[in-house]
C-alpha cells in the first residue's frame, strides 16, 4: 500500500516526485520503457529556466530523479498494464510487480510523437530530425528545413520555424490539407514557407553530421526526387499514453486526459494528471513540470482530506 503513486518520469511526474517526497509522503514512481520521457530524445535543451548554457536532455531528467530520490522518492521499472479506479484503495496491475495499492495516483504518461515510420527517421531524431519547432527551432537559424504534415499543427510548426529558417518546405502527401482555412492562408501569406504538396515522404536523408535532406516520391508523376535540407521536423500529431486506463479517465475526443480547469484534477477524486498526457496545447518541459507540482500539491491535500475524514467517522 502506498499514500501516492506516480505513473511516468517525465518533467510532470518527477516535479510531482520531488514536492511529494519533500512532503515525506515517500511516493512510488513507476517507469515505463522510457524513462524520463521525450527529454531523453533530445540533446541541447536551451529553453529550460536556470541553464544559461543550456542542458542535455538525459542529464537534465538525471538531475531530476537524483533530486527526488534524494527526497526518500522510490523507483521501479515496469509497464502499468490495468489499473482499478471504481474502488479505493486503487489498484494497479504492474508487469513484474504484480498488484500494488494506492490511496491516490498521478498520472502522467505523457504523449508520444506520431512519426512517419520511414528510414532513416527515428535513427536521426536528434540529429536534424525534431517533432517540436519550439524545442529544436533555434538550431536551424539561417537553414533550410522540412516541415511534413497537412494538419493544423503542420501549418503552425511551418510559420513558427520561418522565424529562424531561411527557407520552410512544407511536404504533404495529398494535394489538399487538413488544416482549416485561417491556418492555410496565414501559412500562405509566410513567403518564407514554400510548397511540396503530392508527394509522399520515402526516407530522410543524413550524412555523417547529421540531415542532409528528405527524399519523396511525386505521386502525380511517380518520379523520386530529394529534397535538400539540413532538418525535418515531423508534424502529423501526437498520441496521449492512456490507452492503459482502459476508459475509466474522462478524455478529450483525441484522448488527452481532462482536469479540472485551474487543476489537475480528473473526474475521480484522488486521480491527477500532469504533463502532455493532460496538455495538447503547450507539450514543453517547463509546463509540464508546472502542472507536476500542482499535482503534488492537489494529491498532498487530498491525502490531508481523506484523512481528516478518517478521523471525524
Amino acid at each position: 500500500m502506498y499514500k501516492t503513486v506516480i505513473i511516468g518520469t517525465g518533467p510532470g511526474g518527477l516535479t510531482s516526485a520531488i514536492y511529494l517526497a519533500r512532503a515525506n509522503l515517500k511516493p512510488l514512481i513507476i517507469e515505463g520503457p522510457e524513462p524520463g520521457g521525450q527529454l531523453t530524445t533530445t540533446t541541447d535543451v536551451e529553453n529550460f529556466p536556470g541553464f544559461p548554457e543550456g542542458i542535455m536532455g538525459p542529464e537534465l531528467m538525471d538531475n531530476m530523479r537524483k533530486q527526488a530520490e534524494r527526497f526518500g522518492a522510490e523507483f521501479k521499472s515496469g509497464w502499468v498494464n490495468k489499473v482499478d479506479f471504481s474502488k479505493r484503495p486503487f489498484t494497479l496491475e504492474v508487469e513484474g510487480m504484480g498488484e500494488i495499492q494506492a490511496e491516490s495516483v498521478i498520472v502522467s504518461t505523457g504523449a508520444s510523437a506520431k512519426y512517419l515510420g520511414i528510414p532513416g527517421e527515428k535513427e536521426n531524431v536528434g540529429r536534424g530530425v525534431s517533432t517540436c519547432a519550439t524545442c529544436d527551432g533555434f538550431f536551424f537559424r539561417n537553414k533550410k528545413i522540412i516541415v511534413i504534415g497537412g494538419g493544423d499543427s503542420a501549418m503552425e510548426e511551418a510559420n513558427y520555424l520561418t522565424r529562424f529558417a531561411s527557407e520552410v518546405v512544407l511536404v504533404n502527401r495529398r494535394t489538399e490539407l487538413r488544416a482549416s482555412k485561417i491556418m492555410q492562408d496565414r501559412a500562405r501569406a509566410n513567403n518564407k514557407i514554400s510548397w511540396s504538396l503530392n508527394r509522399t515522404p520515402l526516407e530522410v536523408v543524413a550524412g555523417d553530421n547529421g540531415v542532409t535532406g528528405l527524399k519523396v516520391r511525386n505521386n502525380a508523376t511517380g518520379q523520386d526526387e530529394v529534397i535538400e535540407a539540413a532538418g525535418v521536423f515531423v508534424a502529423i500529431g501526437h498520441t496521449p499514453n492512456t490507452k492503459f486506463l482502459g476508459g475509466q479517465l474522462n478524455t478529450d475526443e483525441h484522448g488527452y486526459l481532462l482536469v479540472k480547469p485551474g487543476t489537475t484534477e480528473t473526474n475521480i477524486p484522488g486521480v491527477f494528471a500532469c504533463g502532455d498526457v493532460q496538455d495538447s496545447r503547450y507539450r514543453q518541459a517547463i509546463s509540464a513540470a508546472g502542472t507536476g507540482c500542482m499535482a503534488a500539491i492537489d494529491c498532498e491535500r487530498y491525502l490531508e482530506s481523506v484523512e481528516a475524514e478518517q478521523l471525524h467517522v
